[in-house]
Order: C-alpha cells, then structure tokens, then sequence
C-alpha cells in the first residue's frame, strides 16, 4: 500500500531531495549502547563538553562512499569532536580506494565500521541492510536514549527511513539536508549557472542572452577580448571534464538542468531518462528534440568556433579548475565552481564570474524536503560504542552541530553579536569557506582548509532557518554578510541587476523550477542485472559517441555519428531501459508529487 505524506513545516529542521531503501536486521554490539561511556551522554544537542574527558578515548571508523579524504581527521574538526566526545574519527573513503570494489570488500568482510555514510540509498544501502551490516537505531532503545537532538531536528526523516526500509519499525538510517519551508532550497546562488566573466560582459555592452545558443557568439568576442589568460595560456569560451560521466556526458546533462530537468526521477537508479521537476514529463536521453542532443550540438558548435577547449575529454575536474583559476576559462556551469577565480585580488580589479541568464532559463531547484535526501547516515551492526556515536550524529543534526562542523567553533570564524544575530569575523572573512588560512592552536592548529570535516556528508539544510538565531545556517545568506563590503564585481552585478543574490534574481524573474517534496513507502528498485548489464553496455556507447560527436570534424560526420549512436543504443536494448525507468516513475512517483 502506497502512502502521501503532507509537507509540513518541522521544528528546527530542515532540507532538499528524495527518499530511500529496503529492509531486514540486525548485527552484533547492537545493544552496547554505552559500553565505555562513564557519564550520561548529552542529548540536547548542545554538548558543553561536560564529561568528555571522563570518557575513554575511541577512535570511530567512518566509512565513508562521499568522502575524498583517508585517515585521521585533523585540525579544528577534530579538535571539536574530541572536546566533546572524546572520539578520534579515521575515514575510510570508498572514493579514494577502489569506488565499488572497495565497497564490496567491505561488504564481504562482514565490517562496514562505526559510522557509515552511502552515497545513496539504492542497492548499496540495501544490501547493507539485508545483510545485517547495519545497526537499528531502535534497538535497546538507542535513538530514545542517545538521539533525541536527531529526533528533534529530523522527525520526519526518521520516519521515512522506517517506512521505505525498516518494515515500520526499524530504523537503519537517515537522510541528509532534512529541510523544511517552501520555495528553492539553495542559498546565495543555485546549483547551476551559467555565470560569465562579468567584466569582459560589461565590456561588450551586457547584450541580452535569450536562448542558450547565443551564448557561443558572445563567447568568441569575450575570446578575442582577452586571448590569453594572466600566465599566457590560451583562454576558451568553454572547458569540459569527463571524470564525472556515467551513462552520458554529465555536462551535456547539465544543459537539461538550465531548462528544469534532472535526471532520474528522484527516486529510482535511472540513467537514461531526464524528467521535469514538477511536471510529470519526461525525455529520453536520445529523444530527437531532448535537450542531452541539444547539449552536444551545442558544444559541438562550440568546438567548431574555436571556443571549446580541446582536453575537455581526457581532462578531469581539477584540471578545469585549475584553468578557471588561472583565467582560461569564460563560462561556468556551475557558481561554485568559478569561485576559484573570484579571488579579492581579481575582484579589486574588477574581474570576476557572476550570473548571466539566457530568457528561456528554467533552472532547477531541488527544493525543500523534510525526508531528507537520498545520501545516508548510518551506524555500523559491529560498531563500538554506539551510544557515543548516535549521541555525535545527533549534534551533527542540531543547530549547533550543524554550524560548528561547518564553520568550525563558535569564536574563530563567525560569532553572535549582541543582539544574537551571527557574523563573520575578521578571521573568518580570510578562513571561509574552505582556504588555507592558519588556525591558532587553540582551535587545533594547521589551516581552515585541512581542517574542514572531511567526511563529506550534510544534515540539515543550510538555508533553514537556525532557531538560535533566527537567521539561516548559511553565512551568505546573513544580513551581516550580504551588506559587508562587497567587492567591486559584486556590486556592479547587484547595481545591474537590481537584486542582492542570484537565486534572488531567479525568484524574482520565474526563472526557477522547483521540486516539491514527496514520499511514498516503496523503496527505490533495484535494477535487474540483466537490465543493468544492457544498460551499462548503452551507456559505453552514449559516452564514446557523444565525445565524439562534440569534437566531429564537420556537420556530417556529426550527424553519422549521431544516428549511429542512436542505431547501436537501441540494438542493446535502449527502448527497453528508458520503458522500465519511464514505468518506475509513472507508478512510483508522479502519482505523489
């Protein structure tokens, strides 16, 4: 029996996505709920610290699927959660020791650690439960005991956890960015771009962009603005990077999220189909008229100008990175990717990225969501001292939690002010949000960066609003820091555009595609294995033809290669992969959003 859940607005919780896995039990140590623990542990939430040091020193193993990161966490994070909890956390990172071999190693070992976070909540996930990998968190009453702040702050995703994995009872799991409130989840900016180099813009005198296309004339006179970047290398409109790909060219992708598509349907493993955020409708990935084919020609053309960069397929992100940093690079499709560029001694000369929209945007926004998303917390079946460990997830999932371990302690980079309204502080300005800015000792020495928390995994929104402050989690997004001294390219976007932030300007032209929250108690499927083989065989084939699509030597050949992409994908049997993920959806989601 299928269920909808109304959305309602939770206490002090909070954000974005989709939803979760299956059932079954169990697993040792699951009722040694304190073991080492000599004083009551602190549930509120707001741990002082008291009886930290009473406790016996652990060291907890995270295995973490979204880390990029292995070993001891260092620095002012560690610091913090050994004052408070006397815990050493060594990270285990799947990404940086095999991907899913690593995964599976650890699975046939019978030992996923202390504290696991999946990457999603599909087969992995799954099958860590029906193994008995992981521990119910409603066991010997541990969440009653050690998670009330976790219960506070995420009710809802708690509970659709035990709905879609647990039979209705267990709880093996969390979601992460549990949110609450309606409209975009995003902060200060959005997820997608795209931004342009705001000053060589200015420069051409701001012509309008109506369609995505007119970006690539644009481009070519920004090109022969400035032909080659600060150290002398030549600069291009656009740089792509293939490391991310799956079954497609994830940029290419990324063109359907300008105009209100994602992948997938929120739910279910899907690789081949793209649907609308809100509306029930959907594209294959090889439709005639989808915006995936769009994408291609668009880069394609791209190429043929002279604008696209020509290591975008054996380069990875970094390297892109390091090429917008260095100024190579005039569009950006993503705001936080073109911050590298954005430096203060750019800025001070005018130079920098902002948002330049085309009329036709639709972006997407994934929204609000009190389930949580589809990135998983966990704890171990075999994890020592699980008390102590749900008692740290739980100050992960409070207010506290949440803006320490993002921004580091209370003091070093962001306080309260009289009033109670939180700030930046002179170190902070230097610190946030990631740079390698020397920490005093007494906050754990090293620098900001290295210190960040390395375990790569969020838990509430950081646009909801903090209950201690009244203002939002998201230090962009205070008043303090939105009216301190913006920096020169800041302002002449803000006097241009008339608003103060990008997602502010989104908002106020509709030019926003939000998703709304659902939940059903199915889990998300598990995809056939012979389907799936089908399916990674298409998806070799959409990613070699595609590459080779954008960099074709003439309009031609592109098109050959095009239909036999399309010829080759469905004699694996494409039509039968988009019907399954298309039934998925029809049945499992669009009813209940």
């Amino acid at each position: 029996m299928k269920k909808r859940w109304a959305y309602t607005a939770l206490t002090a919780a909070m954000c974005t996505m989709l939803v979760f896995t299956s059932a079954c039990s169990s697993g040792n140590n699951g009722g040694n709920s304190a073991s080492s623990a000599t004083t009551a542990p602190n549930t509120s939430g707001n741990n002082d610290n008291s009886g930290s040091e009473d406790r016996e020193e652990i060291t907890v193993d995270v295995f973490s699927m979204l880390a990029n990161y292995a070993g001891e966490q260092p620095g002012w994070f560690a610091k913090m959660v050994k004052d408070k909890f006397n815990i050493k956390l060594n990270i285990i990172a799947s990404n940086l020791a095999g991907g899913q071999q690593k995964i599976a190693t650890m699975m046939a070992s019978g030992d996923l650690g202390d504290l696991v976070v999946f990457g999603s909540n599909g087969k992995d996930y799954q099958d860590a439960i029906k193994a008995g990998l992981l521990l119910d968190f409603t066991k010997d009453d541990l969440l009653n005991k050690y998670g009330q702040s976790l219960q506070d702050n995420a009710p809802e995703a708690i509970n659709a956890n035990k709905e879609q994995f647990g039979g209705g009872t267990a709880v093996y799991g969390v979601g992460f960015d549990v949110g609450t409130g309606e409209g975009p989840s995003e902060g200060a900016t959005m997820t997608y771009g795209p931004n342009l180099r705001w000053d060589l813009y200015q420069k051409l005198g701001s012509p309008q962009i109506k369609t995505l296309n007119d970006y690539l004339p644009l481009l070519k006179q920004m090109q022969e603005l400035e032909p080659v970047s600060e150290n002398g290398r030549p600069t291009y409109g656009l740089s792509l990077w293939s490391d991310w790909d799956g079954t497609y060219v994830t940029l290419a992708k990324v063109i359907a999220q300008f105009h209100g598509y994602n992948e997938g349907d929120g739910l279910n493993p899907a690789g081949l189909i793209l649907t609308h955020q809100n509306k029930d409708e959907w594209q294959g990935v090889l439709d005639e008229d989808g915006y995936y084919l769009q994408a291609l020609k668009f880069y394609y053309d791209a190429n043929q100008m002279g604008l696209l960069d020509p290591d975008s397929l054996t380069q990875k992100f970094s390297d892109v990175s390091n090429k917008i940093k260095d100024g190579q690079v005039l569009f950006s499709h993503f705001p936080w990717v073109d911050n590298v560029y954005n430096t203060p001694e750019h800025t001070a000369e005018g130079k920098g990225f902002a948002l330049v929209p085309f009329a036709e945007e639709k972006v997407t926004s994934y929204g609000q969501s009190p389930y949580g998303g589809n990135r998983v917390w966990a704890i171990g079946a075999k994890a020592k001292d699980p008390g102590r460990i749900m008692e740290f997830l739980g100050w992960l999932y409070s207010p506290e939690g949440v803006m320490e371990s993002n921004y580091g302690p209370k003091g070093l980079a962001w306080d309260i002010d009289e009033s109670g309204k939180p700030f930046v502080t002179d170190f902070g300005w230097k610190a946030l949000p990631a740079n390698a800015e020397p920490v005093p000792a007494e906050f754990g020495g090293g620098t900001f960066k290295d210190g960040t928390n390395q375990i790569n995994n969020t838990t509430l929104k950081l646009t909801n609003i903090n209950p201690d402050t009244g203002e939002t989690y998201d230090y962009n997004l205070w008043p303090s820091t939105l009216n301190h001294d913006p920096d020169p390219v800041t302002q002449s976007w803000r006097e241009a555009t008339g608003v103060m932030t990008a997602k502010e300007y989104f908002v106020k032209n509709n030019m926003i595609e939000v998703s709304k929250p659902f939940f059903t108690t199915e889990t998300p499927v598990t995809v056939p294995a012979q389907l799936q083989q089908k399916i990674d065989g298409i998806g070799k084939i959409i990613k070699e033809y595609s590459w080779k699509m954008i960099f074709a030597k003439n309009e031609a050949d592109y098109n050959k290669l095009r239909e036999e992409m399309i010829t080759k994908s469905k004699g694996l049997g494409y039509d039968e992969a988009v019907a399954f993920e298309v039934g998925n959806a029809e049945k499992m989601v669009f009813p209940y959003r």
